[in-house]
């Protein structure tokens, strides 16, 4: 997030799209109703689906699924065309303005609607709301998990940027990251592409650096793989062992058949996790790790706070924390590591890391620090962008208008989204063995328009099969206003019943990211 949760209720306006926040993100949810209900802020809401924020909303946009980008670059076309722009921001903070009003031109208020079903009367609202003072965008995996994602999110960013959004408190641009640590694992630099703090694996520089620390030579300057790429290497036999922790991919991932063929073809695997997943199940060897509650550590949430994590418990059985499990591994396999508890890696690593570089445990003992934080006397960065972009100018980007790789036909009428439920969390390794919460939610269900549900000739409760070009899966079927005509929504906390043997890889081209938000289906009956 480029601003923090407490801003929230400072806002004026909030633009929420792709996200359910009251059931994903219960805490942001609930400081979203009061900035609404009790401070008077005009919500925008951005979704398909009728879910619980769209009671309160000011204007509730309906786009079909895959449309954003055209309606995001509508609303940037409306600012201009009424001269609702922050031409002072455009002058001072940015740069390649003209080629984006160039590109936008063509996304007429008719134009849009035809393409995103989204009434134009609307759009114009939209726009002129989103244009008054202290407005706040929040988005989640309804606008990156697509195969033109990235474009939706710079999409959103020359939005901001138009109106001078951007570096002020209760604006932003704020993803809400989708698990406790996330935003850590990022920031330690658990990607493809950079070390921690989003230093470049390709600068010689930070090479030399990280070489230096780790008493190492030759680290490769070239990107890792993606998740995806990892699959598909694995498949073709390029890749002969993986080691995973932390993840169930065979619940998660897009096209599970083709995943689990992709696991089973490796040589060995290795599933480091604290129970026995889908995923786990497959493993030549597992290893125990330690949930949260039996380890020490920091944890980096969604507004980039780093936070002490306590251990309550003794680790059971034969379990470890994740850091002791790497160092023994390391150091069975050749290269030492003498690190003697997490504060001696979260020193190393904050070394290495400007953003981190002010924060201690000390600091952070009693409460959290947002970085960056590059000194040891600096409280914390609330909100980013403040006097300058991290590339100095914030730049505009021109953006073509790309659909979803798969549409609806004859053989599969109907278009599918996938996303979580309020009782359960991700694949469910966790949330599925709690009693309380399993007997609220202990089956997966297909949500349905009631009008697709006649057409269909299908009854509350009935069993169904959900089939596309990937695979198949059998579930009750629910009845209900939440999805549109023409469009099923199925949770994919259900091995059982797992989404994802529905889902496709077609790919972002710059994030890698999988289209998991639309497919093509038909649904059989029983």
């Amino acid at each position: 997030m480029t601003n923090s949760i407490a801003e929230i209720e400072q806002s004026k306006v909030i633009l929420i799209t792709g996200s359910n926040t009251t059931e994903n993100h219960p805490v942001i949810g609930a400081a979203v109703k009061r900035a609404v209900l009790q401070h008077g802020a005009k919500l925008i809401l951005v979704d398909p689906r009728k879910i619980e924020l769209t009671e309160i909303a000011h204007l509730w946009l309906r786009p079909r699924p895959g449309t954003d980008l055209a309606w995001i670059n509508g609303l940037i076309h409306i600012l201009v065309q009424e001269n609702l722009l922050n031409t002072h921001f455009i002058q001072e903070r940015t740069e390649g303005f003209e080629e984006l009003k160039a590109a936008v031109s063509a996304f007429t208020p008719s134009m849009v609607s035809k393409i995103t079903g989204i009434p134009e009367k609307d759009l114009f609202q939209a726009a002129r709301l989103y244009a008054g003072d202290r407005a706040a965008i929040y988005y989640t995996m309804g606008i990156t998990q697509h195969s033109h994602g990235t474009d939706n999110v710079m999409a959103l960013a020359n939005l901001a940027m138009v109106c001078g959004n951007v570096g002020f408190p209760g604006t932003g641009i704020n993803p809400l990251r989708g698990q406790n640590n996330v935003q850590g694992a990022c920031d330690v630099g658990g990607l493809p592409n950079v070390f921690s703090g989003y230093q470049s694996v390709g600068d010689p520089v930070i090479i030399e650096k990280m070489e230096k620390a780790w008493g190492v030579k030759g680290l490769s300057d070239k990107p890792g793989l993606t998740l995806m790429e990892i699959t598909e290497g694995a498949k073709n036999k390029k890749i002969h062992g993986l080691y995973i922790f932390g993840e169930n991919p065979v619940v998660s991932d897009p096209d599970t058949h083709h995943l689990t063929q992709a696991l089973k073809a490796v040589d060995f695997l290795v599933v480091q996790d604290i129970f026995l997943t889908e995923t786990a199940q497959l493993a030549h060897v597992v290893l125990p790790g330690a949930s949260f509650a039996e380890k020490e550590g920091t944890f980096t949430n969604t507004e980039r706070r780093v936070q002490r994590v306590r251990q309550a418990i003794s680790p059971l059985g034969e379990a470890k924390p994740d850091w002791q499990i790497i160092t023994e591994l390391s150091n069975r396999m050749g290269l030492p590591m003498a690190y003697e508890n997490p504060e001696a890696v979260f020193e190393e690593m904050r070394s290495l890391t400007p953003a981190y570089a002010g924060i201690t445990y000390q600091r952070i003992n009693r409460a959290g620090i947002q970085w960056p934080c590059p000194t040891l006397d600096h409280p914390g960065t609330p909100y980013l962008h403040q006097d300058r972009f991290t590339r100095g100018l914030g730049k505009f980007h021109a953006l073509i208008y790309r659909g979803p790789i798969e549409v609806q036909d004859a053989e599969y009428p109907l278009v599918l989204t996938t996303g979580r439920i309020l009782y359960h969390y991700h694949t469910g390794t966790m949330t599925r063995k709690s009693k309380g919460l399993e007997e609220m939610a202990p089956e997966c269900l297909i949500e349905i328009s009631s009008a697709d549900a006649r057409t269909l000739k299908l009854s509350e409760g009935e069993r169904v099969k959900v089939v596309s070009r990937r695979g198949d899966l059998e579930a009750g079927v629910k009845i209900t206003d939440r999805s549109p005509q023409g469009v099923i929504f199925i949770p994919f906390h259900y091995a059982e019943a797992a989404a994802n043997r529905l889902t496709q890889t077609a790919l972002d081209p710059v994030a890698k990211i999988p289209e998991l938000k639309v497919c093509a289906v038909r649904i059989e009956k029983l």
